[in-house]
């Protein structure tokens, strides 16, 4: 009996800690505007995030290629109507996002929270 529980325990944690690896990015994280932006895996390596909430819901905000935590991609100001490179990097339950211009000269970030 001990020795499934043992094994159960190893499973999950071996599972765990592979999804929390490889794809941390996933999940819903909330702007500092207040707005939902949902990150779900769209190729190999590749998240797609998408707005799920206030006037832009359903359009896409950012497509970030990466892993273990650091991502590179492009991010649309949707207000502007313009595509910016990118980076993201995930630590805990906050998402640090920047968009930059002129090869990375000119930068905004903002800090997503996980929902």
């Amino acid at each position: 009996m001990i020795r499934s529980i043992i094994l159960g325990l190893s499973i999950t944690t071996a599972f765990s800690a592979t999804a929390l690896a490889a794809e941390p990015i996933v999940g819903n994280w909330k702007r500092p505007n207040g707005t939902i932006v949902s990150y779900a895996p769209c190729g190999e390596k590749k998240f797609c995030g998408t707005v799920q909430t206030g006037q832009y819901k359903g359009q896409s905000f950012s497509t970030m290629t990466g892993e273990n935590g650091r991502y590179e991609g492009e991010v649309r100001k949707l207000d502007e109507g313009k595509t910016y490179s990118g980076k993201a990097s995930v630590k805990g339950n906050t998402l640090s996002l920047s968009g930059c211009v002129m090869g990375g000269l000119i930068c905004k970030s903002e800090n997503l929270a996980r929902q």
